[in-house]
């Protein structure tokens, strides 16, 4: 199969263009023939024009690339081998939603041919590949795994906003159903991955790899946010504490924060339910995402009891949130925890204010209801700076003040500041 892709007597397919999908199918595109394809036309007819709908790449990424866009499922059929590399995100109970994978399959299962591959980029729990996904792909092929068709699993780790470590800096972790297929996938995608491939010994191994990586930045980030309401109550400057407790050789130099997005506040809960499911009720992943869960509305409690402290009532008192993306310097809105925190504030009937040089207005409102401020007002009772994206970063205490009425109140969720003065209520995780 790699021998064939490379002499261009056979293509490479992408299903799912997104954060994910979108950078590896213009790598591959500059070595291989490739189809990308993405079931949102819109999005299918920017990329045509040379843009990233997700706002990561510029035209330039475009550039020098064979590659054919595509929302026709039929399309899929004139490629060899498929990668799916659609979104996998939870649903309002915390279940994983399976749905655009299982839909992605049933689309390869309609173009699929003897002889073809298919890899699986999203992540998942253990066993959904062989489990979940190939059983679709031989219903509607009527062709058999490894016997008619090669499967294997490669992780997604793309990590946005990282203009350093990016797609093929990262050692890529690949997987095969059996021995033929692992080698023929690996020197597919060691064609592209600078840094070299690491090559699990099954296609569940690779999944769980992925799924502990992010669950594990979890449960450190959940024993920070567990700390700093602890230090909150005595009195004592986390970060003070994290920079003494830093000086030791073997501390993990980890700090607390909102956890959102499509990656950490959500794959814990893939491992969780297939956990569960095999009747192991985990205890330490839980607790980790219920602290992680739940630091909105402890945030949203904190200032209204510093309000009250200050003699007003939360109700009359008006508030700017700087920053909605689930990360800084990315546009990226999905699972966005400070949402959930305008939520709560919004719960206590204080009027909220929205400002975020990155984030769209159109998807803010379509996914969140909520507006965005096109431009500050200068009577705000309270500032809460959410996300560190670099246009806040050298914000000084005098740009605060002017956009308050009074004493501000100003809560620091990323310890961006050090700031200290008599007239100005400095807060900080």
């Amino acid at each position: 199969m790699y021998q064939e892709l490379l002499e261009r007597k056979k293509k490479i397919a992408v299903v799912g263009l997104g954060y994910v999908g979108l950078p590896i199918a213009l790598e591959f595109a500059r070595f291989f023939d490739v189809i990308g394809f993405d079931i949102n036309e819109e999005r299918v007819n920017q990329m045509r024009n040379n843009i990233d709908p997700s706002k990561e790449l510029d035209s330039s990424a475009f550039e020098g690339t064979s590659i054919e866009f595509s929302h026709d499922p039929r399309d899929l059929r004139k490629a060899h081998f498929y990668i799916v590399a659609v979104p996998t995100d939870i649903n309002k109970h915390k279940v994983p939603n399976l749905t655009p994978l299982l839909k992605a399959s049933e689309s390869v299962g309609n173009a699929i041919k003897k002889g073809d591959y298919v890899v699986f980029e999203s992540t998942v729990y253990p066993g959904c590949t062989e489990e979940d996904c190939l059983p679709i792909i031989e219903d509607i092929s009527g062709l058999k795994r490894n016997t008619d068709f090669k499967f294997g699993y490669s992780p997604e780790r793309i990590n946005p906003g990282d203009k350093v470590r990016t797609l093929t800096t990262i050692l890529k972790i690949v997987s095969g159903g059996d021995a033929e297929s692992l080698e023929e996938i690996n020197k597919t995608y060691e064609h592209i991955i600078k840094a070299g491939t690491y090559k699990a010994s099954t296609v569940k191994v690779a999944e769980a790899a992925k799924v502990i990586e992010n669950t594990q930045r979890d449960l450190n980030i959940s024993l920070m946010n567990e700390l700093s309401i602890i230090f909150d109550r005595m009195g004592i400057d986390t970060g003070e504490v994290l920079k003494a407790a830093g000086t030791k050789w073997n501390f993990l130099k980890f700090f607390p924060g909102l956890v959102g997005g499509h990656c950490i506040g959500v794959d814990p809960y893939y491992l969780m339910h297939k956990s569960k499911q095999l009747g192991y009720d985990p205890q330490v992943i839980a607790a980790g995402r219920r602290i992680n869960d739940n630091m909105p509305a402890f945030i949203a409690k904190r200032l209204v009891q510093i309000l009250i402290q200050k003699g007003k009532n939360p109700s009359d008192c008006k508030v700017i949130v700087k920053g909605i993306t689930f990360k800084e310097n990315v546009s990226d809105i999905r699972n966005s925890k400070v949402a959930t925190l305008v939520g709560e504030l919004n719960d206590y009937s204080i009027k909220v204010d929205i400002v975020d040089p990155y984030a769209t207005q159109s998807e803010v409102k379509m996914v969140y209801d909520l507006e965005l401020t096109n431009q500050p007002s200068n009577d705000y009772d309270a500032v809460i700076v959410a996300v560190a994206h670099n246009e806040y970063k050298e914000l000084d205490q005098a740009y605060f003040k002017s956009l308050s009425k009074d004493e501000l109140v100003l809560m620091d969720l990323k310890s961006l500041y050090d700031f200290s003065d008599d007239d100005f209520v400095y807060w900080k995780l």
